[in-house]
This record gives structure tokens, sequence and C-alpha cells, in this order.
């Protein structure tokens, strides 16, 4: 049987449905779901995601002769649905159509759209006679033109130029003295159409197509082609999309917002995209279409009353004015909005999450374009799944499943000082699109954003409105601030999608890109200035404004709890200091996976004994300098062994190599030489010495303890008196000493034998024993080979999975950021594999590792410590491999707990 390649839905019948979204792509599938449960949507078909990845494979020729008879009886469909006629020559009312990107997921903004597509000199005239409104049709065509001549010819503005279209509809503008393209009269836009045709021909060389036919084409393949476009694939790279999904095509029979004062556009959602708020929400403009709402050139109006009204409220508008000037669509088409909160009502219920809608209202009657779960900000994300398991309409898994663990770090994001707030200087008010606080320094361009981030700067992207070209310096800002766009624009969109602090309509700002500046009445902030900016009232405010962390609501605990109740695996910390370590156990840390103790002597006058200790020519010399270093790091280890009180500590010793210790300045050489009585050349001898080529693969780890034994006792010592002092203070302490860089089982049982007779010494010398365990960090490939013979000895592994993916890949971590990022985009490497777990490499020595473990100890504690342990695909994978805990930074750990319960919900259903 063939491959059936285009889908069509229209009049309450769909070849598709919400489940076939891989095929068809998020917007088709639901596109088709709308048709199914009786929503008006207008015909259409849908060409899947297959074609896409043939198109990127064999080209444009093949793949419009595989599915040029499939697309002739898509549109013969709409035709014979809508009643009209593609190309019509004046036998039936002219069929236009909208040709839209739809993936998988939800890419806003970053693929391409063409409307009113079919027009050209003939069917707009035909058009407007048998419309009866002959401004709607040379409205419909100018943008038509604007917006074929973008996506499928290439006309664009340069860098810092205004676009050559809307150059064109200011400088009209200017000349009839009007404000809005809703004033231009039909002959003005007969005027526009021709200056338009003159901007694609001065700036292609090309005549604007008139055959509907290759119009269509030309937009098919453009949307095919917008799936490898830069900005795409930087969305998909930071939000992990994979590039073989490829993107659907919707191919959809227009319907009209811009026919008069009885139509509009709109964007609407079913609760508060920012905030979570149960209410329903929006925003429309009359006479107008769905990319002036989305793209943020007229700022809209809002659904509701409520909405207007808080709308008003922020923008200081009295009431009066705003029912005169700015009303609701819930005032000014009552019978259209009634249909579509009905509909909005509906779509929530159906897919019983919260719906993220286009619609358009042609002369009264109410058409739905598109449906999805909306994107949202960590804050929604966490207000909405527990609202709605609260009012039945999902189970507790669902409500966890719904969490996107990296989100719930917006949540952990600092806040404003509110003693700072009411000191703060207020320059201007806009929208508050996405929820935040952000300072930094103002920069005009996107491509001048990464630069100045490059430079260590914080930087804020003031812009008039953004465009999908804009996403790379809108990934790297603090906030984004834009003139124009109200919180359905892509700014707020696409700001809410990636939880960055986002202020959008601030109308009272005028930025001069030229000048790179912008200004409020008298106040002028140029390029590099500090502003501050509230994502949650919309405030701007001038020079950078302090900031505290953030307290956590209910709704995140009842995640948390939620976190515990379903969870296999547990989560641990990497934490060196108590306050580290008192902190992750706030947040949920069931101990301590990783405690790094060569981070202890670096502080104070520690650095002088341990640099005595290294540069010592005698082992006595060592074992007093030692001695020296040894009630330091015992009240060290009281702390966490404290903060941790009934939790297990793992403490890795020494691993660095000692050069990192040494004085390598000529002032310390000199410092350390009258310190130790040595003459200064003796000391630059020494340091010298302990230079090495490759200090990674160095004297280092297990190495140092097996050449300096008296390092390890020491440190067992500490570790051990530590917690028996404890103990005599009725505490239970419960600490783990690991052993780094281990490769064969006679390093790890050598340093063992010594951990052991210093535990049994302090135990004798205290009158008090604890319960310990003595385990290794497997981050050495021969480790993870041999782990059966390790066991033997080891009673935990630790898998240390920085320097295990640095030994497998054989890339130095602090060097690959010369060629990693040119392997991603090549489509070498997927992820950077020192971010995300490389598992069919790095994994696949992981999950030997375990097995083997285990194989020789059946009870063996196994867990993860590197940075991957806070990273959600990561920690999904260690719960499949039967991982006991993951360990991570403090503020990760409720990232992996979400994660972590996940992946228990995940595995359990297989």
């Amino acid at each position: 049987m063939s491959t059936k390649y285009v889908y069509t839905f229209g009049d309450g019948k769909a070849e598709g449905k919400a489940d076939m979204k891989n095929l068809l792509g998020g917007k088709g599938a639901n596109l088709a779901e709308m048709n199914l449960i009786g929503l008006p949507v207008p015909a259409g078909f849908t060409i899947t995601t297959e074609v896409c990845t043939l198109y990127n494979q064999e080209g444009k020729e093949a793949v419009v002769k595989l599915i040029e008879n499939d697309v002739k009886a898509g549109i013969a469909h709409m035709e014979k649905l809508m009643n009209a006629k593609f190309g019509s020559k004046g036998e039936a009312f002219p069929l236009m159509v909208s040709v839209r990107s739809g993936a998988r997921v939800s890419m806003p903004g970053m693929m391409d759209t063409v409307l009113n597509l079919g027009l050209n000199d003939d069917a707009v005239k035909l058009l407007a006679e048998k419309s009866g409104n002959a401004r709607f049709a040379w409205d419909s065509y100018r943008r038509f033109i604007q917006m074929y001549g973008d996506v499928v010819m290439g006309v664009a503005a340069g860098k810092g130029e205004h676009n050559p279209f809307e150059a064109e509809i200011d400088k009209l503008k200017e000349a009839k003295n009007i404000k809005q393209d809703t004033e231009f009269t039909a002959e003005d836009l007969q005027v526009l159409v021709e200056k338009f045709k003159n901007v694609v021909k001065k700036k292609t060389g090309r005549d604007f197509p008139t055959n509907p036919w290759e119009q269509l084409w030309g937009a098919i393949c453009a949307v095919f082609d917008s799936w490898m476009t830069e900005r795409a694939v930087l969305y998909r790279q930071l939000n992990q999309i994979p590039e073989e999904w490829g993107t659907a095509v919707n191919v959809q029979s227009m319907v009209y917002g811009n026919m008069g004062n009885n139509s509009a556009t709109g964007v609407a959602f079913s609760r508060d995209a920012a905030t979570g708020e149960d209410i329903f929400n929006g925003e429309y403009l009359i006479n107008a279409q769905g990319e002036d709402v989305v793209a943020g050139i007229r700022t809209p109006q809002e659904i509701t009353i409520e909405g207007s009204r808080r709308w008003a409220k922020l923008q200081g508008v009295s009431e009066e004015e705003r029912a005169s000037k700015y009303p609701s669509l819930e005032e000014s088409m009552p019978e259209a909005y009634a249909a579509l909160n009905a509909v909005q009502e509906k779509l929530e219920d159906h897919f019983r999450d919260m719906q993220d809608m286009e619609f358009t209202i042609q002369d009264g009657k109410l058409w739905m374009l598109q449906t999805r779960n909306g994107k949202r900000t960590g804050a929604a994300m966490v207000k909405m799944a527990v609202d709605m398991l609260n009012q039945g309409m999902i189970d507790e898994k669902t409500a966890l499943l719904r969490q996107e663990p990296a989100k719930l770090d917006e949540l952990l994001h600092p806040v404003f000082n509110k003693e700072a707030l009411k000191k703060a200087h207020t320059i201007t008010k806009g929208l508050p699109a996405s929820p935040g606080a952000a300072c930094g320094r103002v920069v005009f361009f996107a491509d001048e954003a990464e630069e100045w981030k490059n430079r260590g700067e914080k930087v804020v992207l003031v812009r008039l409105e953004t465009s999908p070209e804009d996403l790379r310096g809108m990934n790297v800002a603090e906030g984004i601030l834009t003139a124009r766009g109200g919180m359905t624009s892509h700014a707020a969109v696409v700001a809410r999608g990636m939880g960055k602090c986002c202020v959008s309509g601030a109308g009272d700002i005028t930025v001069d890109y030229a000048k790179r500046k912008f200004s409020v009445n008298d106040t002028v902030i140029k390029e590099g200035d500090w502003i501050s900016l509230n994502g949650s009232t919309g405030e701007v405010y001038l020079g950078k404004v302090e900031t505290e962390d953030a307290t956590l609501d209910k709704d995140f605990t009842t995640i948390m709890n939620l976190a515990e109740k379903y969870t296999r695996m547990f989560v641990r910390t990497n934490a060196d200091t108590p306050k580290d370590a008192r902190k992750a156990r706030d947040f949920g840390a069931k101990g301590v996976g990783l405690c790094r103790t060569e981070h202890m002597f670096f502080e104070g006058h520690r650095i002088d004994a341990m640099r005595e200790m290294i540069l010592s020519e005698t082992v006595e010399g060592r074992r007093d300098a030692l001695n020296k270093i040894l009630p330091m790091q015992r009240g060290d280890f009281e702390g966490i062994l404290e903060a941790m009180n009934g939790l297990g500590v793992t403490i890795r010793l020494l691993d660095p190599p000692l050069h990192e210790f040494t004085p390598n300045e000529p002032a310390s050489q000199q410092y350390m030489a009258h310190k130790l009585g040595m003459p200064v050349e003796r000391i630059k001898e020494k340091v010298d010495a302990l230079h090495e080529f490759n200090p990674m693969l160095g004297h280092r780890g297990c190495r140092l303890g097996v050449t300096y034994p008296e390092i390890t006792e020491m440190q067992a010592r500490a570790i051990i008196e530590a917690a028996c002092n404890l103990k005599q203070r009725g505490l239970d302490p419960r600490p783990e000493i690991m052993v780094p860089l281990v490769g064969t089982i006679k390093e790890l049982k050598q340093q063992a034998d010594i951990i052991r007779r210093v535990a049994a010494q302090v135990f004798e010398e205290k009158g008090v024993k604890v319960e310990y365990k003595v385990g290794t960090m497997i981050e050495i490939p021969r480790a993870a080979i041999t782990a059966d013979q390790i066991a033997e000895v080891a009673e935990f592994f630790s898998f240390g999975t920085n320097d295990l993916t640095q030994m497998t890949f054989g890339y130095s971590r602090d060097d690959a950021g010369k060629f990693l990022p040119e392997y991603i985009k090549k489509g070498i490497l997927k992820t950077d594999p020192f971010a995300v777990l490389d598992q069919e490499g790095v994994g696949r020595l992981v999950e030997m590792g375990v097995k083997l473990g285990r194989k020789t100890n059946p009870d063996l504690k196994v867990g993860i410590c590197g940075e991957h342990g806070g990273e959600p695909s990561s920690v999904i994978f260690c719960d499949s491999v039967g991982m006991n805990y993951v360990s991570c930074s403090p503020f990760r750990v409720p990232i992996a707990r979400v994660a972590a319960a996940q992946a228990a919900i995940m595995h359990a259903k297989k």
C-alpha cells in the first residue's frame, strides 16, 4: 500500500486526529481534532512531516512530483467545501489559502506562514466584486505581497534598517496624514500594492508571481525550507528538538478578519500563560489579520472586560476612555465573544490542558484556526497543574508529568528586593508579558547582545518589536523590552517559553536604532546604560535594582510532595559548605552525593599549610604540615555532616593535581621560601618539578594517596573524628568516604586499607564508633569495565560522568568549546555531551558498571555526581539503569526531584 502524504479536514470530518502529532504536526493534528468535535474550522489539508524529511534528503523537484496529485486533490476538496475556486476567472468566489508550518511540538514564530495566497491583479478585482468590499480585497493583496515577498522571495531589511514594505506604509501614512493602517482607503491600498511590487522587483530582480499554483508551491517549499533556517535550528538546539522530526505544512481556506468593523482576529488563552490564573484572556484587533496580533506592529485590545480593565489600570487609562477607545471583544462583539468563550471551555475540557487558540471573526462569524497546549512560564506551569488537579481535571501523576523540570528553575531565580523597589526610579510602564526580575545593560541588536554576553556582560535587549530573527539575542539577554506588541506578541510568547523576563508594549518609549538609544519623555537611555525590568508589573527602572532569593509558594510545595510520593530514586546534592548543604536539604536533598575536599584548602591560611605540605622534602615535614590542616578539615566535615544529620554524606578525598595548589607567582614563592627557611630557587625548582604536560591524566586522585599515603591518613582521620565528635553530641552522622579516579582494584584496596586502619584507631581513641562506608568514583572507562572486581572492595559507586565523558570521548572539557559548537551545528553530535549525558557511549559504560558491580555485590549503592545529575534526560536515564540516587548542585535539587519522579512513573508504565 502506498504511503499517504496528504490528510484532509473540513465540514466536521477529518482524516487525521489529535494523537497523530508525529505525522501531522501539532497544528495539523489539532485542526483535525477540532473538526471532529464539531468546531467551526475552515477546510484544508495537511502535508505530513515525512515529506519534510524527504524534501531535505531529495530536494524540491522530487517532492513536488511525489505529492503534486495529492495537493491538487486537497485543493479540490477545499473548493467543494468552501464553494469557491482556486485561480477563479470569474466563475466562482476566488479561493484564497493560508500556508502554515506545524512541527510536532510548538515552535512559536520560528517557521514561516503565508496568508491570502492565490491573489493576483485579476483575482483582487474579482474578490472586490464578489465580496462587495474593495478595501478589504486590496488590503488582502498588499498583505499577501508583503508576506510572500518576505517569506518566499527573501525581501528583508538590513541590520538597523526599517522593513522596506513598512517603510512604504510609513511614507504613505505621512503623505496622507494618517496614523493607523485601517485609515487607508481602497485607492491608497492600490497605490501600496504597486509600491510593494516595485520593492520586490528592486530587491530580488524578479517580478512578483501571478500564477496561483506557482505561488502555492513556492509557499509550501518555503515552509519546508524554514525548518532549516538559522533561527529554527537554534530553537531546536535550545529545546532539544530532533532535526529529523521535520515540519508538516497546513494549507487552509482563508477566512478574513480584515473585511471591516464586523470582522476581527485574535489570540486567546484558556488560562493566564504568565501567572497560571484560571481566567480566560487574550487579545484581538478589529479589521485585521492574524499576523498583526503576533507581530506586535499594532498593540491589540483585550478579549474580556476583566482583562481590559486590568490593562487600563496598568496603563493609567480611565474607565470612560477604556470603554470608548479600547473596548474588549466582550463589549464590541458580544455574540462572537460568547461563541469564543464556549469554544475555549470546550477545548480545555477536551484536551485537559491550557489552550492557546487563534481565531478569526469574518463578518460576525467565528472561525477557529488553531489550538495547542499553550507555552507557559514556570510559575504558571506549577499553578495550572495544581489547580487542574484540585479541579479534578487531571490526576496526580499527570500533574507531575506536566512539569518541565528545567522550567522549575525559573521559580528559583532572584526577585527584586522590596526595599530597593521603593527607592527605584520608574521611567515607564509596559505590559507584564513574562514575569521575573532582570537587570542589564541596554543593547539594541540581537547579534550584539551575543557579543556583549560573550564578554561577560549582562544585557537587556530593547527593540521596537521582536521577530524570530532576534532569537539569539533573546536567548542570551537577562530580559526583553519592546515598544510595541501585546501579551500575545512574538516577544511575549517566546519570552514566556524561555522563562525570560519581558515587558512588552511600552508605548511611551521612542527607540532610535541609528543613534543606539531610546528615550522616555526627557530621559535618554543609551546603549550600555543599566536598566531593570519587572516582568510581573511591567515597570522599567533606571539603573540596577537589588535582588534577593525567591520564596516558594504552596503550589511548588505540592509538586515537591508529589515528587516525593512517586519517586524511586532519590536526590542528593553536591555541597562543599554547610550553607550549601542546608540550602539543598531545604529543597529536599536526601544527603550529599559529592563533597569536594580540595575546595576547602584555598581558604585563608590553609593554603599556606597545603603549600608547606607539597614543598616539604620529607615525610615528617609533610605530616607536620598535614597536622596543621587536620583540625581545619575536621571542622569543615563536622559542619556538613551536622547539616545533613541522619543522611549520607559522600566525601571525596583529594582529587586535583598538586600543582593547582603551588605558589606560581614570584611574590608567593618568596613568601613560602621565607616561611620554610628554604632558598627561593629551591621553591621554584619544586614548583617546576610538579608541572605536568597533561595534568588531568597525571598525578591526581587516588594516585596522590598511593604516593603520599599520609594525605589519605589525614583526610580519613579528619572525617572519622568529625563523625565521632557529632555522635558524642547525640547526632547521627553518616560519612561515606570516596576514593577518586580508581582504575584498578589494587588502587582502591590500598586506599581502603589505610582508611579502615585509621578509622579503627580513631574509634579506639574516642571510645565511640560510627557507621561509615568506603567506595569509589567510577570515572575511568577501565573502572566501569572491571566494576565487578572493584565491587569486591567498594561499598558504593558514584559515577563521575564529567571525567568519564572526557576519557570516553577523548575530549578535554576545557578545550572542547573550540569545536563542539561546530560538531553540533553539523549534526555530528546532537548535544554537548558535558551538558547532556551521552547515553549511547558513556551511558553504556555506566549501565555496564552498574550491572557488573551489582553482580558482585547485590546491595551496592550506586549514584551519579557529575553535572549530569541535575539534567532531566540524564536523570531519567539514571533511573532506567537502577541507580539509587543522583546528585546535583543545591538549586537544581527540585529539578532533579521532579525528573526522578517522572522517570519512576514512565518506567512503571513500561
